[in-house]
């Protein structure tokens, strides 16, 4: 692919994205909703390892604005002491992607940091357009750390986590519960390759928004469904002042049109004096969290990513 060659790209990425410019797949616009939504369910069943064997693997629900909000709780110990819990967040522009596509995702995070991991199955657009999906990921956040007797763990802390969309509300939650804080403090920020502002004008989003799997098109469809507010902190929470926000650990991928976002936020943490672990892996694509039978180098990446969460959370223990 020519547009890929001023660019390093690694061979598994290589060899995945010309698997996909070989299948002709049209372009998000194109497609229905039904047919997105299958569409990202086929390619994680193709593309991503499968889940790891956990103790406790449970469907529940919570209170929420607008009715309950389904969850899964994974915890790779039958019980456990006191401690943090992450609040998981899944990807998709807002649009697509639920409990079922991020399965996989969540036992790794729960294996690989020996925590339990709630994941959030929030309202999705263009049903529910903006604040939905916000209002759903605070309204979870408050519950876990009010210890209801459903998960059956002691919750000391929280570590909000999620890929993409989902990083956007990782990061919309925390400031949320900095303006008001829940029963329990959040611990750290851990969004992947998150979007945090307007990427319009970055150059990450000239360089890799065609042909690096999420593309342009994907993106103002998944913006026309959401139908976020124009200038409102929690669609763009870079607006926000950072310095009463929780420690950070926040990667990228260097293929990735929402790269620049990421780089940015994380400049905006550091320069408010936050604790902050950044990491950008080279060669890779937006997605690879969810694609690590496909990319196998992802593993590895993500393994990084955990380990840096792990270490976040000893320094500041309590």
């Amino acid at each position: 692919m020519s547009e890929q060659t001023d660019h390093f790209v690694r061979d598994d990425v290589r060899a995945f994205l010309d698997f996909l410019e070989s299948a002709g797949r049209p372009p998000m616009s194109e497609l229905s909703l039904e047919e997105a939504r299958a569409g990202m369910h086929a390619s994680v069943h193709i593309a991503e390892l499968p889940a790891k064997d956990m103790a406790v693997k449970r469907d529940l629900s919570c209170p929420g604005p607008a009715g309950d909000i389904p969850l899964r709780l994974y915890d790779a110990r039958e019980s456990r002491e006191a401690g943090p819990v992450m609040v998981f967040f899944h990807g998709g522009g807002f649009v697509i992607g639920d409990l079922d596509t991020h399965d996989a995702l969540c036992s790794e995070l729960s294996a690989s940091l020996d925590i339990p991991v709630v994941s959030v199955d929030y309202r999705l657009a263009p049903e529910h357009p903006f604040p939905a999906a916000p209002d759903d990921a605070e309204a979870a956040a408050r519950w876990v750390a009010s210890n209801p007797t459903e998960l059956n763990r002691k919750t000391t802390g929280l570590v909000l986590c999620g890929d993409s969309a989902g990083g956007n509300l990782t990061i919309v939650t925390a400031q949320s519960l900095a303006d008001e804080p829940a029963d329990v403090p959040v611990l750290v920020q851990a969004p992947i390759y998150p979007l945090a502002d307007d990427i319009a004008g970055h150059q990450s989003f000239q360089d890799f928004s065609e042909g690096y799997l999420l593309t342009r098109d994907a993106m103002s469809f998944f913006t026309r469904s959401y139908a976020p507010t124009e200038g409102d902190v929690r669609n763009w929470p870079i607006l926000r002042q950072a310095h009463d926000l929780p420690p950070a650990v926040l990667c990228t991928a260097g293929l990735d049109p929402l790269r620049d976002s990421g780089r940015n936020y994380a400049a905006h943490l550091i320069q408010a004096g936050v604790d902050v672990t950044y990491m950008e892996f080279p060669g890779i694509i937006h997605g690879f969290a969810n694609l690590r039978k496909a990319i196998a180098s992802g593993q590895s990446d993500l393994a990084a990513f955990t380990h840096a969460i792990a270490a976040m959370l000893e320094r500041h223990a309590k």
